[in-house]
């Protein structure tokens, strides 16, 4: 089965609204913009706790497991979220909380996290939630200490104060109240204290800056980035318009609220629609799904979404336990990924164990955007077995297609560059003014410095694919240009499936080469090491069979070990940072380009 092929399965209903898109020329550049109305009514991020604990007191907002390992669900309702929230801003208030003075969040996903999170945003106070990994043992502590510095911080909560010890500990954090779930050191608050307060209802306001959420610096030191309470609150407006379903939504989620895609399109969509979050501890990464696979088995979800990597362990799973992927697909709607691009062959798969389980496909869409774009600028909201899709417009969204350059001075034939504009969009940096007015073009667009082309070039509402990143382009020594993001995916759908993910490599040199990471699982189903081998190989021979010029393979090197999320390599949506795995590797980045390569390295003629 190929996503780009006719196929006479059918779609389950997804229960999307119709698309609409309107089309402006301007010479060489387009304007796609969505006309679609949303609401604007709700625009702070608590107006909806107050909604649904009065309308629907009993239905679960938030579950999570009581423990590691343990069975049976903690469970959260509305009415019950938004008394603990309300004593909990009390209690904050106390401290001294208010506009202009972050509580630092440095926690994983869990209820408290989320409570204590929209009891500091009720007060106008802006949540700085930051990666665990930064503060984590074994973390470099530089990177805590730069995001400190930046945000500056009122306050800190962390959801055990052991397991964040050395962070804590750590002098630029000196001085500062500590809020703790568990593991409360002498000194600290513990968090049910600040529920002994008077309740304090919200006091905050759409202009007010709801969150300060860090880039993921992968071009360089990260920026807090201000997203605003209307920001937020009229980006779930948006998504939400993009359907015409009246059913709140079930998920089982880990994306990690230290990012956008976690914090606003999973946790703050679901509240956003009185949905049920069912918060997931696996991660995607072998040896740390088994918990997703767990919770999947019990939880019969309405829309699913992972990353990538996350995709291409589910779908071995579905594919080896029919009990499990009837389960999965009793009543889910959509599949979504994001994060990063997917391989073709990944979709597929999991198409093909739907139309065995159920008989029918189950449709894909992809979310678009960046911290600073709500996340959601773009998505697919119609039927899709397509990968690589990055949708249109959002409800009320302009995205702006501006002819992208070549590296020579001139422009790319149907490549663009992405710019995009809607009350979604960030009003800039924290204490970074000229970035801020850098990050805009002359017409208010806000510049992603990603690239798309259409999925059809005579007809725009067939959508927009995403056609890598423009910043991790670069060229070989001969000045063929190599677009890295494109060439990773297909890389790694070309060897369907036996390596998890590739760093692209070669700038500066006479051809390209991939450093792969192996998905164990999947190789050790190929059979031997030879015989891993031998499949990387076909596949990339296929690649390469297809492709021109720059997009051309010359040496691959199956690294040992998995990313090291640890430094940042791996970052928390699960995908790889392409720069930093090439800095800290420079052993293997040398044998990948030796003149006279090992044993260990392919290379293809």
């Amino acid at each position: 089965m190929d996503g780009t092929s006719e196929t006479h399965a059918p779609f389950r209903d997804a229960r999307y609204a119709p698309r609409a898109l309107e089309v402006e020329r301007r010479g060489d550049v387009l304007i796609l913009r969505n006309p679609t109305p949303y609401s604007s009514t709700v625009q702070t991020v608590t107006a909806p706790l107050v909604r649904w604990a009065s309308q629907t007191p009993h239905r679960i907002w938030l579950a999570e497991r009581p423990g590691d390992g343990a069975d049976g669900w903690r469970t959260m309702t509305y009415a019950e979220a938004a008394g603990q929230v309300a004593r909990l801003a009390g209690g904050l208030s106390k401290l001294g909380l208010s506009r202009g003075k972050p509580l630092l969040i440095l926690a994983r996903n869990g209820i408290d996290n989320a409570l204590i999170g929209y009891a500091a945003m009720s007060l106008g106070a802006p949540i700085a939630p930051v990666s665990p990994q930064y503060g984590l043992g074994g973390a470099d502590l530089s990177r805590l200490a730069f995001a400190v510095e930046r945000l500056k911080p009122a306050a800190v909560y962390v959801d055990d104060a052991e397991a964040f010890g050395d962070a804590l500990a750590a002098p630029f954090l000196a001085g500062l109240p500590v809020i703790a779930s568990r593991s409360a050191r002498g000194g600290d608050l513990g968090f049910e204290s600040l529920q002994d307060s008077p309740p304090q209802p919200p006091v905050c306001r759409p202009d007010d800056v709801a969150k300060l959420l860090l880039t993921s610096g992968s071009t360089g030191r990260p920026k807090a980035v201000i997203c605003t309470h209307a920001n937020i609150a009229l980006n779930a407006a948006q998504i939400a318009a993009c359907y015409e379903d009246p059913d709140p939504p079930v998920l089982v989620n880990s994306a990690p609220w230290s990012h956008s895609l976690g914090a606003n399109a999973i946790l703050h969509m679901v509240l956003h629609r009185g949905g049920s979050l069912y918060i997931d501890a696996g991660q995607p990464l072998a040896g740390r799904f088994d918990e997703t696979v767990r919770n999947l088995r019990e939880v019969a979800t309405t829309y699913h979404n992972m990353v990538p990597a996350g995709w291409g362990l589910l779908v071995g799973e579905l594919e080896r336990d029919p009990v499990l992927a009837a389960r999965f697909f009793e009543k889910v709607r959509v599949l979504q990924y994001g994060g990063a691009a997917m391989a073709q062959s990944v979709l597929d798969r999991v198409q093909a164990v739907a139309l065995r389980t159920i008989g029918c496909r189950v449709t894909f869409a992809a979310g678009y955007g960046a911290t600073e774009t709500g996340p959601t600028a773009c998505n697919i909201h119609w039927l899709n077995a397509r990968s690589g899709m990055i949708g249109l417009p959002t409800p009320g969204t302009a995205v702006k297609l501006v002819p992208a350059p070549d590296g020579q001075g001139g422009v790319l034939a149907d490549k663009f560059e992405i710019r995009v504009k809607g009350p979604q969009v960030s009003p800039g940096y924290l204490d970074m003014p000229e970035a801020s007015a850098a990050a805009f073009d002359e017409d208010g667009f806000y510049r992603l410095g990603d690239a798309a082309r259409l999925a059809d070039r005579l007809d725009p509402s067939a959508g927009l694919v995403f056609d890598g990143r423009l910043v991790e382009n670069f060229k070989l020594a001969n000045g063929t240009f190599v677009a890295a993001g494109a060439l990773r995916v297909a890389a790694v759908s070309a060897i369907a499936g036996a390596v998890s993910d590739a760093v692209v490599c070669g700038e500066g040199r006479e051809g390209v080469g991939l450093m792969l990471f192996l998905d164990p699982k999947a190789a050790s189903r190929i059979g031997d090491p030879e015989a891993v081998r031998a499949a990387i190989r076909a596949g990339l021979e296929r690649l390469n069979g297809l492709a021109k010029g720059g997009g051309k393979v010359v040496r691959a090197l199956i690294l040992d070990g998995a990313p090291d999320a640890a430094c940042g390599e791996l970052t928390d949506k699960g995908y790889i940072n392409q720069a930093l795995a090439r800095e800290r590797r420079p052993a293997e980045l040398a044998r990948l380009f030796a003149e006279a390569p090992d044993d260990g390295v392919m290379v293809f003629i």
